[in-house]
């Protein structure tokens, strides 16, 4: 049972939507924490995370300014951490087309630097996160986070007698998360008209609250290697805007570059390494740095069939547009 009092977490990009609902859990469920340091580049988002959270409250709380493309700073808001959460990324995909090599350098230069800060600082375990573009990657963002998967898959290689696992959690579209279509879809509805992409188009939903328990399920669970997915519905963008604003009309303007109609977290090449868990699956590495029977034994894990895929486009779950309406109520208290 994962138990994070006296321990010390570290979260890259932790100002983000996913840091911020990871703070928030952490410090309801978990009073004992010693140190939680959230580490982002954004000042301001710092300074807001401060007043929310002020260190005569909550004195386990520290704020460093940082960016995990510099492997010093890093090496030294991990001294003396237990965990770290690494949620940095650069995500929005025009923006990476039009910036390559910035987001390279964020998503792919900035992950070896967190392992390599990892190992040098003896962490105990790191999580870190993935999206669904990484599986079978069109755009650049996919690519860099599927390098970047790789990249922590085998840091559990490469970490000699260290006493350090490194895992992967990939899920969908974060309902309500920066950038998520959701608030633009709240933004646009003033105007009386929603702009859709395409009538077929389908992404994998899941919740901040969700993403949070799936990490810390990480933190808890992983043996080193692994790329947890989570078993999720599936929507329909049209029905998203259905339930957002079905007063106003739609507009179809078509598949922006990078895009794809819809979206795989685990490809049928993934399938011959990967797992039913139950509640998720992981992708294992070809070569793992652990016996497979005691881990099939430990999780009672049962492989998929080869040739098996996880597409938004043809799960066996989906969110209605009733549904819908409940979980931005729920999750995102909006009122519809």
């Amino acid at each position: 049972m994962l138990d994070l009092n006296q321990k010390s977490i570290l979260i890259t990009g932790g100002t983000g939507s996913l840091g911020v609902a990871l703070t928030a859990h952490l410090l309801q469920h978990y009073p004992g924490i010693k140190r939680l340091v959230i580490f982002s580049r954004d000042e301001q988002k710092h300074y807001q995370m401060g007043l929310q959270y002020p260190h005569s409250k909550y004195p386990q709380m520290r704020y460093f300014i940082g960016d995990v493309r510099d492997y010093d700073r890093l090496v030294r808001a991990m001294r003396d951490i237990d965990y770290v959460i690494h949620a940095a990324a650069m995500k929005h995909v025009p923006i990476a087309e039009y910036n390559p090599m910035e987001c390279v350098k964020t998503n792919v230069m900035g992950a070896e630097n967190v392992i390599n800060a990892a190992l040098e600082t003896e962490v105990s375990r790191v999580v870190a996160l993935s999206t669904d573009k990484a599986a079978a990657p069109i755009n650049l963002y996919g690519a860099t986070k599927l390098v970047s998967d790789k990249l922590f898959v085998a840091a559990n290689g490469i970490r000699g007698k260290r006493n350090c696992t490194f895992s992967v959690v990939r899920y969908g579209n974060v309902m309500g998360s920066n950038g998520s279509v959701i608030p633009y879809f709240l933004q646009q509805r003033k105007t009386g008209s929603l702009p859709i992409t395409d009538p077929e188009m389908t992404r994998f939903n899941i919740s901040l609250s969700e993403g949070v328990e799936m990490v810390l399920h990480a933190l808890d669970s992983a043996w080193g290697g692994e790329i947890f997915v989570p078993k999720i519905p599936s929507y329909r963008i049209t029905e998203v805007a259905q339930a957002i604003a079905p007063d106003c009309t739609t507009e179809i303007v078509g598949i922006r570059p990078g895009e794809k109609l819809h979206e795989e977290m685990i490809t049928s090449s993934d399938s011959y390494t990967t797992y039913d868990l139950g509640k998720y699956y992981a992708i294992l590495p070809q070569t793992p740095t652990f016996k497979l029977s005691d881990f099939v034994e430990q999780f009672k894990a049962k492989k998929v069939q080869p040739g098996f895929q996880y597409n938004s486009g043809t799960n066996e779950e989906w969110v209605s547009v009733y549904q819908m309406r409940d979980l931005l109520r729920q999750h995102l208290q909006i009122d519809i």
